[in-house]
């Protein structure tokens, strides 16, 4: 190819060929690859045979060291060393799992409970018997039971109850209130007592919850003169006349305090 060649020369021909330069005489044979490894990755440009710096698993390239699962393991953890590659497999018990870990990786039948002469599939939920306050699970061929929880009360504690076959106590009804009791004097008054609490015109009542219930009152009733009673709300106009400070009854004559010629009455209308 007019490139000229010492005797003995060794060169690489395009297309792998190792070529030997013989007297006179130019010996080609194909190169003949050592790959001493389980998935090297093919030859780089420009080169002939493949390399063990690296793994090719399942047509994806892996670098030296690198750690990966395959696609269809089940668990199963690979390494690339040296273009080898090495796969370690979850090692699982028979029978039940005893982790969750391994459940995931493994293919377990978790084992029946046998339990007071019974079996019960894994996952199984009951209760003893004649004891519906406490339930029962089915885990792993082991049998865990718990008492029923209470829901939390919002009553004290004198007032819950705990029936006959119940599992958790109740709140019993409050007793029905026999008065209403006044926290500003200590003062209970019986339902349907009806008292003035200070103010003549306001009347209180004690409902039969024990609420108190307060309403004043309106006097319609109006005179030019009216008679103020002390501990009355209304004036009273059937009852006299109040003049400069003096009470005089129905029909009766005094001098005027203004004018000592004239002399006034007390006239109810």
């Amino acid at each position: 190819r007019g490139i000229p060649r010492e005797p003995g020369a060794h060169w690489t021909e395009p297309g792998c060929q190792s070529c030997t330069c013989q007297g006179g005489r130019v010996l080609c044979d194909t190169v003949s690859c050592s790959v001493p490894c389980s998935h090297p990755l093919p030859a780089p440009a420009g080169g002939c045979c493949p390399t063990c710096m690296g793994c090719l698993h399942e047509g994806v390239a892996r670098a030296e060291g690198d750690v990966f699962s395959p696609s269809d393991g089940n668990c199963t953890v690979c390494v690339c060393l040296a273009g080898n590659v090495s796969c370690l497999s979850p090692e699982c018990p028979p029978g039940s799992c005893p982790s969750p870990s391994l459940a995931d990786c493994c293919s377990c039948n978790p084992d029946k409970c046998n339990f007071r002469g019974r079996i019960y599939a894994h996952g199984a939920r009951f209760s003893l018997d004649g004891d519906d306050c406490t339930t029962c699970v089915c885990q792993g061929g082991e049998v865990e039971c718990s008492f029923t929880p209470c829901p939390m009360l919002d009553c004290p504690q004198h007032q819950r109850h705990l029936g006959p076959g119940q599992c958790c106590s109740t709140c019993r009804d409050p007793p029905a209130p026999a008065g209403c009791f006044l926290d500003d004097n200590g003062v209970e008054f019986p339902v349907g007592q009806i008292w003035s609490p200070g103010d003549p015109c306001e009347l209180c009542i004690c409902q039969a919850d024990g609420s108190v219930s307060c309403q004043r009152t309106d006097c319609v009733e109006t005179c030019p003169y009216p008679i103020r009673i002390p501990g009355q709300c209304c004036p009273d106009c059937s009852a006299g006349c109040t003049y400069m400070g003096r009470t005089f009854s129905n029909n009766e004559t005094f001098p005027s305090a203004l004018d000592p010629c004239l002399s006034c009455i007390c006239l109810v209308r």
